[in-house]
């Protein structure tokens, strides 16, 4: 199963909560009370817009304020608070920084803690199984499988979220971005790139 296909999670069980979730949504949608179309609409807004664009700020902010990128490496949490994101499912942030050399890939290896504040609701491919199995057992050939290609003298770093903490990567600013503004870089940043699935 490639992990990238968005609609590969279909192939694999579902967890309970999952199961009790699609029941109540498909009961909810045969009686008319629900829209799906417009529940995918929110769900798309929160996993590609409204969260990301926090996220790319953050990242943004790193690239242009050495002093900001300090505090946030240091302590993510109030580094990001500043920006005033924060909350639910952001409790205790921690930032990991991507280099030449080194290249940061989250995961959650028991369910799907994610760093809402920054990244809004988790991608379904980041719930999967398949996914949840491999960025641990075999990073590089996920990475490959997702399209990207890093070099064998990269080090892959895998960092596991849980309820305790919940891991962003600050990705490479990439080359030929010097003199961008703050609002330029940040419409650069992706968020596979916080997750560290991409590299810029």
């Amino acid at each position: 199963m490639t992990v990238h296909d968005h609609d590969a999670h279909h192939e694999a069980p579902l967890a309970p909560v999952e199961a009790r979730v699609a029941a109540i949504e498909r009961v909810l949608t045969e009686r008319g009370l629900l829209d799906a179309a417009v529940l995918d609409d929110v769900v798309a807004h929160f996993e590609n817009d409204l969260g990301p664009m926090n996220g790319a700020k953050v990242i943004a902010r790193a690239w242009v304020d050495p002093d900001y990128k300090r505090r946030l490496l240091a302590d993510a949490t109030v580094a990001i608070a500043e920006l005033g994101f924060g909350g639910p499912e952001g409790e205790h942030m921690v930032v990991v920084e991507n280099t030449p050399r080194v290249h940061n890939l989250v995961v959650c290896t028991l369910c799907s803690c994610y760093p809402w504040p920054v990244l809004g609701l988790p991608p379904r491919w980041y719930k999967a199984p398949a996914y949840r199995a491999r960025a641990v057992r075999e990073p590089r050939a996920l990475l490959a499988e997702m399209g990207t290609d890093l070099p064998d003298g990269v080090e892959i770093r895998v960092w596991d979220s849980s309820a305790e903490v919940r891991y962003l990567v600050l990705p490479e600013r990439p080359a030929g971005s010097d003199g961008y503004s703050a609002d330029e870089l940040a419409s650069l940043v992706t968020r596979d790139s916080m997750i560290g699935v991409e590299r810029l």
